[in-house]
């Protein structure tokens, strides 16, 4: 399994690990890179079927084990032996796997717009398929319908999508509830009030020894992630805190 990662700036690691329907460019196009790489030495991962990584078709190979070793085997290459995860939604949810099955590997852990209780991802996979027998142009249609004008960017990335395999990688997922009290490093949680995740976050914060929780008042899933100009100071204050 080839997984592509690109590295930016000096200073302390710090994993960043994009959301369903994206990839690392996220990262940029949305100015976090420029926000933090000043300061930290950032690892932005394209997660098995998305990006530049390789895109299998195979439901198994999306099982959270295989992905946490993706970040692991990332973390070997850069020459990395702990490093601070920062994921969003589906970011988020393989930052839980990582504090279940490596957690000697990540100082802290920031998660954005998810929690690690079990869920369907159905929703996911019917959008998927509309890609997948309709082509790109009808997902991108459907989105701009239903959510919000995409950017050229956006666009761009969608018409490479591979729908299938990404379908595969949008499989229900278990309950990782058992890991929260043995997390044992500092924790940020942050979602938008509007977000229905929002409750199951601030829920999971309270069942980990070290953590602290963020509401962003009035904004929807996808707009938490598209607002850093909210999100990057409260991940700034986290981390200068950690850090001392």
């Amino acid at each position: 399994m080839r997984i592509h990662y690109q590295v930016e700036g000096e200073g302390q690691a710090i994993v960043l690990h994009h959301w369903t329907f994206s990839s690392l460019d996220a990262w940029y196009e949305l100015g976090y890179v420029d926000a933090l790489a000043s300061e930290h030495r950032l690892i932005l991962v394209d997660s098995r079927g998305h990006g530049g990584s390789d895109a299998p078709h195979d439901e198994a190979a999306y099982r959270p084990e295989p992905r946490v070793a993706d970040v692991v085997a990332v973390l070997d290459a850069a020459g990395v032996d702990r490093a601070t995860f920062f994921g969003f939604s589906m970011g988020g949810w393989i930052g839980f796997a990582c504090a279940t099955w490596a957690p000697e590997r990540f100082r802290a852990f920031i998660v954005g717009g998810q929690h690690p209780y079990a869920q369907t991802r159905e929703g996911a996979r019917a959008w998927l398929r509309v890609g997948e027998e309709e082509g790109a142009q009808a997902f991108i249609d459907l989105w701009e319908r239903e959510v919000r004008p995409l950017r050229p960017a956006e666009k761009e990335r969608v018409r490479r999508f591979d729908f299938a395999a990404m379908r595969a990688a949008a499989q229900d997922r278990d309950t990782l509830e058992s890991t929260l009290p043995e997390i044992r490093v500092p924790c940020l949680l942050f979602a938008g009030r509007r977000d229905e995740v929002h409750a199951l976050a601030e829920k999971a914060t309270r069942q980990i020894e070290s953590a602290e929780f963020v509401s962003l008042p009035g904004l929807t899933h996808g707009q938490s992630i598209e607002r850093p100009d909210l999100v990057v100071p409260v991940v700034r204050s986290f981390l200068r805190r950690f850090r001392a």
